[in-house]
């Protein structure tokens, strides 16, 4: 009996830790995603780009199709949005955050943008990595 008893706990006990886990992934990755929010509504490109995985693995599907690479992501966001103007403040709204694997999530949501040269908005999935030990985008699909 207290063979069962102990394993019941034990099972209990993971399922809690894992579940913690998972929270605090999910903050530490909307705390990223805050930080995105703010630095672009400051014009500040680079910045947005620091949530962003610094390879030339990273994928960016748009409007536009597939760009490999964090510097052609950059470049691409620095001709689409040249000016403060053009970039606005930038909001986001998250449906949903799940883990996929270990040490990856999904975040699916939509964007806003208020700009002086007209509002803008539509929607993500994007994919998070922990890479030596932050929390990544490795994959962008927004429309």
């Amino acid at each position: 009996m207290k063979l069962l008893q102990c394993l019941l706990f034990s099972m209990v006990f993971m399922a809690c830790a894992a579940q913690t886990q998972v929270e605090k992934d999910k903050e530490a990755i909307l705390n990223v995603m805050k930080a995105q929010e703010k630095a672009w509504s400051q014009n500040d490109l680079e910045g947005f780009m620091q949530g962003y995985w610094k390879s030339d693995s990273l994928k960016f599907y748009g409007s536009r199709g597939l760009t490999k690479g964090w510097q052609q992501t950059l470049d691409n966001y620095k001709n689409g949005y040249p000016t403060k103007d053009h970039s606005g403040r930038l909001r986001f709204e998250i449906d949903d955050i799940s883990p996929i694997e270990n040490n990856s999530y999904w975040v699916m949501g939509r964007y806003y943008l208020q700009r002086k040269v007209g509002d803008a908005n539509g929607n993500f999935l994007i994919i998070f990595k922990k890479i030596d030990g932050e929390w990544k985008i490795v994959a962008d699909m927004s429309s």
